[in-house]
């Protein structure tokens, strides 16, 4: 699994010109599935996104995660995080997972960080979204489960 993940003042997603999704300050996570990806990639990624000490403490150090600062978090899917540029100008997707294990994966993954107590919103899988989001910092980090050992 991959996660582009950024710190925000708030965030949305429309689809269609309706809003979906919203939050008003936390964490906007885009999340990407990959082939091969199972329970363990699932359970580090959520682990390492809730856990993430990217919010600042009263000492102005990046010392608080989601959980201590009680932010909102919006996913949103997105399999172009597994887009490969290697050859050519033209991105392959073969590395992301196959439609029906991604939204599996992906809605595990939000009842995951809910359990946590955490609000959580999301887009709408598959479909063509506008996100749009005012960066706080700017903070944004980028998680591969691939890479957890």
């Amino acid at each position: 699994m991959r996660s582009v993940i950024q710190r925000v003042k708030r965030a949305s997603v429309t689809v269609h010109g309706e809003t979906v999704g919203q939050i008003s300050g936390g964490l906007l996570v885009l999340l990407a599935v990959g082939q091969g990806d199972g329970a363990d990639d699932l359970t580090w990624m959520v682990d390492k996104l809730v856990g993430l000490r990217i919010f600042e403490d009263e000492e102005q150090k990046m010392n608080r995660s989601i959980l201590d600062v009680g932010g909102e978090i919006l996913v949103v899917s997105q399999f172009t995080l597994y887009g490969d540029c290697w050859r050519g100008k033209r991105p392959s997707f073969s590395s992301a997972a196959p439609p029906e294990q991604a939204k599996e994966m992906f809605e595990r993954s939000v009842e995951a960080i809910r359990s946590y107590g955490l609000k959580v919103e999301t887009g709408v899988f598959q479909a063509e979204m506008d996100v749009e989001l005012i960066n706080a910092g700017p903070v944004t980090i980028l998680l591969d489960s691939e890479k957890k050992f």
